[in-house]
This record gives C-alpha cells, structure tokens and sequence, in this order.
C-alpha cells in the first residue's frame, strides 16, 4: 500500500490517523506538509517497525538536522529496507550529515538518496562522500542540487566515484563548482569504473573550457544516457567541442538539455549531425537560445533524416517566427518519432501555426503533446487547432497558454473537446480571459468530459 499526500497541514488528529496507516505502506510521500523534527520521531519508530517500507518522501519539510537525527536511528536498525529517500529543501544543514554518513555505510539496502536545496555546503558533503566510500554502500542515485557546494568538493567526491561502482546518477546542478573543478570531475569520471547513467551539471559556472573533458566523458562513458549542461554559458565554440564526444560511436546517450547555453544559428549545423546520425538520441532541450529561423531550418531537415529517431524536442524562446514553420511542418509530416514538440514563446502567429497544422494533420505525425503557449494566436486559428483535436486522436495535450483567443476562440475549441473523437486528455489554457458564457461552457465541459483536464 502506498500512501501519497502532498500539500496538507497536519493536525494531531490527522497525523494520528496516518500513523496507523503508515505501519503497512511500502511508500510514503508527505511533501509540502508542515513536517517537523517531532513528525520524524514518530516517522523513525515507523521504519523501525514496517520492515516493507522501500521509499519515504519528505521533501519541503521543516525537518531541521534535529528531525535527521531522529530518522537516522530508525534508518540504522537491522530491519530498515529503505531504498529511496528524499529530504530536499527540509532546512538541513552540514550537522546532519554525519548522521546521514552513518546511514549510507551502515545500509546496503538504500539505493537512493535526495538532499537537494539544502546547505550542506562542500564540508558537509565531504562528509557524506566518507559514507559513500564505505563497502556497505550500495548508492546507486545522488542528488545535490543546490547544496552550496564549491570546487573544493571534486577530490572527494572523485575518491568516491573510485570506490563506488554502483552509482548510475550524480546531480550537481546549480552549484558554484567552475571550468576547473568540473574539468577535474569528468578526469575522475573517465577513470572511474562506474557505469554512469545521469550527470546534471546545469548552472555550474561552466564555460566552453570545460566541454573538451565532458566531451571525453561522452567517448568513454557509453553508459551515460543523461547529460543536462542547461544554463551554462558554453556558446557555440563549446557546443561543437560536446559535439565530437556526442558523434564518437561510444556515445549512448538519449537525453540532452542545452537550455540556455548561449547558442547561435551555427550551433545548429553541429547539433544537425548529431540529430541525423546519433540513432539513441531522445530528447533535446534548447529552450532559451537564440538559434532564430536559419537554424531550426538546419535542425528540421536533419529530423528528416531516417536516422534521426529524436522524441521530444523543446524550442521554447528560440527566436523563431512564422518563416520556419513551413521546415517544421515538413518535419511533423516525415518524422514518426516526434511524439512531444515545445515550441512556445515564439512568434509564429495564426500564419505559422495554419501551417503547422498541414504536418499535424500528415497521417505520419504522431505528436502527442504540443506547446503553443506565447506565440501570439488568435481566435482565427482556432478552427484549425480545433480540427487537429478532433482528428489527430493521438494528440492528447495542448498548451495555448498566454494567447489572446478570447470567447470565440475558447468555444471553438471546447467544441472540439466535446466532439467523441477527440482524445484530448489536457488541454492548457494560462492566463486566457473569457466572459461568463465561455466560464459556464468549461463548467458543463468538466461534467460532460471527466476525463479532459483544462487547466486554466
């Protein structure tokens, strides 16, 4: 049995309740509910107790290192079988760290471990990479997303990817780490005979200096199916050096997120090869770079290579108008991979997106869920995503969030939602202002198609 609650005050009563509850539940996920270091001393007898316990959720808590201690005893009895753990942004600081060392060396049991937003800072990690070290420890994930962590960390967090061959996922995102501790990292990863699966290195302070050691790490790591370099401003000159560790045949990899790199039109003859060569490539994040028409252009056609088997493709605030999207169209009627397409906050207009719609409605499109949000349509054309609704049953979410489609382009499509041979199962609509008309339409829509949910 699961128990899953998020966002709910915990009254005595209440907690007492889920008390009872918890005794069976292989998961618990309390995110967001007012926890405190009190809640955890009942929570450590619960895993000392519920030996089918496998994942405990506490995100957003204010746990605070006294709740940590008390978790940690339940956490080291013999018949705790915790395998995932989550504590991000529970107000830990470098003190509960080592009490969290003594669980990863004391339980091979545990395969997952989240410590995220909190300020655990480089002494406390180092801290933590003691335990990981240590030959009970099977840690498999480790997530330290804004944990205030500088360069000094890499020499032990490198002696611990020595020692640890089991871990498939590192997170160090938004961490002030810098090109030469991350150049000393993917050195570490190189050597390391761990089989990594993710590496996040999103807002590390990184520039094109350091993409030659990612880049080795992409050769020589044909495990790693992960990478996200997101907000890092790495520009062209650095996209092309990632690009020759993304070609060489050892490359796996299928997940790549690029957002916000600084990137031009002529990252786009490079990421070009990439899309038509590299048959395992999934999903690409370019959101927020200036790639402009030229280089959608340049990406589109290599989507329409037989080779390019890419499944999601976010183009959000690329620049992009109405004059790519005859490219685009191209693609959508070609390419039956592409089932997810985020192509908002662009300025594509009712005359880009008619034309959109031609590829949407190709028999060979299989796009599951599009993004149109901010891309300045109208009511006008409204019928025409209205008819894509309606006949592509594979398309199960829109976004038109942020759009001036006032009442009448509104009713059109709630329409076509209400038409059987839509499959819509989420339609986004941010941020749209209608009248009370089109306010009791969505109402009777809700009754009438349960399983539609307009988000608004």
């Amino acid at each position: 049995m699961d128990l899953d609650i998020q966002c709910e005050e915990m009254n005595p009563s209440r907690w007492a309740e889920l008390l009872s509850t918890m005794k069976s539940c292989s998961t618990i996920r309390l995110d967001d509910c007012n926890l405190s270091s009190s809640n955890c001393k009942d929570l450590s007898s619960i895993i000392h107790t519920n030996p089918s316990l496998k994942e405990l959720k506490l995100n957003n808590n204010e746990l605070g290192d006294a709740g940590i201690e008390y978790l940690s005893k339940g956490l080291l009895t013999p018949s705790c079988s915790l395998q995932k753990l989550w504590l991000q942004n529970c107000n830990l600081t470098s003190a509960s760290c080592e009490n969290l060392r003594s669980v990863l060396s004391a339980q091979p049991s545990l395969t997952e471990l989240h410590v995220g937003d909190n300020k655990l800072g480089t002494a406390g990690v180092k801290v933590l990479c003691q335990g990981l070290m240590n030959p009970n420890c099977k840690l498999q994930k480790l997530q330290l997303e804004y944990c205030e962590l500088t360069a000094d960390i890499v020499e032990a967090l490198n002696a611990a990817l020595q020692a640890k061959p089991t871990l498939k996922e590192l997170s160090l995102s938004n961490n002030t780490l810098g090109d030469t501790a991350v150049k000393q990292l993917c050195r570490g990863l190189v050597e390391a005979s761990c089989d990594l699966e993710l590496l996040h290195l999103e807002n590390c302070g990184i520039t094109s200096d350091s993409c030659r050691d990612i880049s080795a790490v992409l050769s020589n790591k044909p495990s790693l199916l992960n990478l996200a370099v997101g907000d890092n401003k790495i520009g062209d000159a650095g996209l092309a050096l990632l690009c020759q560790g993304l070609l060489h045949p050892n490359c796996k990899i299928q997940k790549l997120w690029l957002w916000d790199c600084d990137l031009t039109s002529a990252s786009c003859k490079d990421l070009s090869r990439v899309f038509s060569t590299k048959e395992t490539l999934l999903e690409v994040s370019l959101i927020d770079n200036n790639l402009r028409d030229s280089g959608m252009e340049m990406l589109c056609q290599a989507l329409k290579d037989p080779k390019a088997h890419l499944q999601e493709l976010w183009v959000r605030e690329c620049g992009l108008t109405a004059a790519c999207c005859k490219a685009v169209s191209s693609v959508l009627s070609v390419n039956k991979h592409l089932q997810v397409l985020h192509i908002g906050e662009n300025k594509l207009g009712n005359a880009g997106v008619e034309i959109l719609c031609e590829g949407l409605l190709h028999p060979n499109c299989n796009i599951h869920s599009l993004w149109l949000g901010n891309c300045d349509i109208t009511a006008a054309c409204c019928a025409t995503l209205a008819n894509v609704m309606v006949t592509k049953q594979n398309l199960i979410e829109l976004d038109l969030s942020y759009n001036t489609l006032e009442d009448e382009g509104v009713m059109k499509l709630c329409e076509a939602v209400r038409n059987p041979n839509c499959k819509m199962q989420q339609l986004i609509l941010y941020d749209i202002f209608w009248g009370p008309e089109v306010n009791d339409e969505l109402k009777a829509l809700e009754e009438a198609r349960p399983d539609v949910k307009i988000i608004s």
